[in-house]
């Protein structure tokens, strides 16, 4: 009796197990890659499809990196401190501002680079998931060095430890610029950080009161920079040693000592999980899945592989509901789609400015907010943009020789053209070499490109690139 109660759950063990452990076929292994980098080559699908599920997430998180695979560009890892540039004459002064924007321009081109050459995409997804959490903006910050140092940070504990991460950040000069800790001192605390790193980087909203904040404030007095370096100071002598109360814990607590007491509250990593859930699986976390993977990534220190590694082998992350359920970036919509199509690029300055057409401007986040994303990246004006720019890829072939011909008649006499037109007349796609690799391996146009069925049936007479066009434009192409 007992025996014939135990049965039927040992064979239904094993009926699973023998499922997780058979190979997920090319559907699986595209939707794996697709969620956790930008676009899937048919190469990189193929050899995904023989892995089952455990094999390949693991085979993607063993694959991560701390650093960039590319070399900064020189100008940007130069420090010029803003109160220099103020003090120039005009016109050296608005020589000086030109000089920033166009090396800001090199730095954003330079990260689109590197999310196009780097091995492991689940590092840039996860830097640029960081870069839209602990936000920061050139615009505010006005150093390109500090960004860039910041995007390093960001890179280095993409998938390490969370707390290691906050505290960090917390440190940052770009963030200490951006969210005005350098002014703040005993007896006039500025409190933009304290209420950001409560409201946004660690409770979210509603898990604290505003004399949590006031509080808090107090004890990040003291972290500034060093104005003609932009390095981080520790200032004892403008810090408010004195006794604070925060979430109801009391002593004469320091700025690490506040982010410690925040990493200890449940509701951080509920809510650093939830972000993570929203970014891979779907708009709407599942409240039992999500507490799940909030135990797990809390219980472990906050490492945020453990909870990434839950979430990726979770029954949610692979249910056909959410799949095609998230709508692209126009970091995924540019970056996936010139990597999916395997499109040569040699300079990536025109698709960093294509992405703040599209309202992705890299290292300049709208707010400290961050890009709302969802269903908010679709708009009047962006919907035509993003058509406009698969109709460019996929006529880049003719684009070439334009481009080539508008540089002859351009002249030398404004060099952020001559070099937007250069890299323009660059970029070549081959759709038929393309198709013939997808052949060569089994895959449909179709089953690479598309997360789901398209919208609309595609004409049957169509053949070659214009199948590729078709796909491409079709509404299902938004959807990851």
């Amino acid at each position: 009796m007992k025996l014939a109660r135990i049965l039927p759950v040992l064979l239904l063990a094993a009926a699973t197990l023998g499922a997780t452990a058979a190979p997920m076929g090319a559907r699986d292994a595209r939707h794996l890659l697709e969620r956790t980098g930008f676009g899937a080559r048919p190469q990189e699908i193929a050899e995904f499809a023989g892995l089952d599920r455990e094999q390949a997430v693991d085979r993607l998180l063993r694959g991560v990196r701390t650093q960039a695979v590319t070399a900064l560009p020189a100008e940007a890892l130069e420090y010029v401190a803003p109160r220099r540039i103020r003090a120039l004459p005009e016109q050296e002064r608005k020589a000086a501002v030109r000089d920033q924007i166009r090396i800001g321009a090199d730095l954003r081109a330079w990260w689109v680079g590197e999310m196009l050459a780097s091995p492991s995409p689940l590092t840039e997804r996860m830097t640029l998931f960081w870069h839209n959490h602990f936000v920061s903006s050139q615009q505010k910050v006005k150093s390109a060095r500090l960004m860039a140092l910041q995007n390093a940070l960001l890179r280095e504990h993409a998938l390490g430890n969370f707390a290691a991460l906050l505290h960090a950040v917390a440190k940052d000069p770009a963030m200490i610029v951006y969210l005005d800790s350098a002014t703040s001192r005993r007896g006039r605390p500025n409190e933009n950080f304290a209420r950001e790193v409560m409201e946004l980087f660690t409770l979210g909203e509603g898990r604290y009161t505003e004399r949590d904040v006031k509080e808090a404030a107090r004890a990040f007095t003291g972290w500034s920079i060093e104005p003609e370096t932009g390095e981080f100071r520790w200032r004892p002598f403008i810090h408010d040693d004195g006794i604070k109360t925060v979430l109801g814990k009391t002593g004469a607590f320091d700025g690490d000592a506040v982010l410690d007491l925040l990493l200890a509250q449940p509701a951080t990593a509920e809510f650093i999980a939830g972000k993570l859930w929203r970014e891979f699986v779907s708009p709407q976390p599942e409240p039992r899945g999500l507490a799940r993977i909030a135990e797990r990534f809390r219980a472990s220190g906050y490492e945020i592989r453990v909870a990434l590694r839950s979430l990726l082998l979770s029954r949610a992350f692979w249910a056909e509901e959410n799949r095609a359920s998230l709508t692209k970036s126009p970091v995924d919509l540019v970056v996936g789609t010139l990597r999916t199509l395997e499109v040569a690029v040699e300079d990536p300055l025109p698709f960093a400015l294509a992405l703040r057409n599209l309202g992705q401007d890299l290292f300049a986040p709208p707010n400290v907010k961050g890009w709302p994303g969802g269903d908010a990246w679709i708009n009047t004006a962006t919907l035509p943009a993003r058509k406009q720019f698969v109709d460019r890829i996929m006529g880049s072939g003719e684009l070439g020789p334009q481009a080539r011909l508008a540089v002859a008649r351009a002249g030398g006499d404004d060099p952020m053209r001559m070099r937007m037109l250069r890299a323009m007349a660059s970029v070549r796609f081959d759709a038929d070499a393309w198709l013939a690799q997808a052949q060569r391996l089994g895959f449909a146009p179709q089953a690479v490109l598309l997360a789901g069925a398209p919208a609309a049936p595609i004409d049957a007479s169509l053949a070659g690139a214009a199948v590729l066009r078709a796909l491409a434009l079709d509404p299902a192409f938004q959807l990851r």
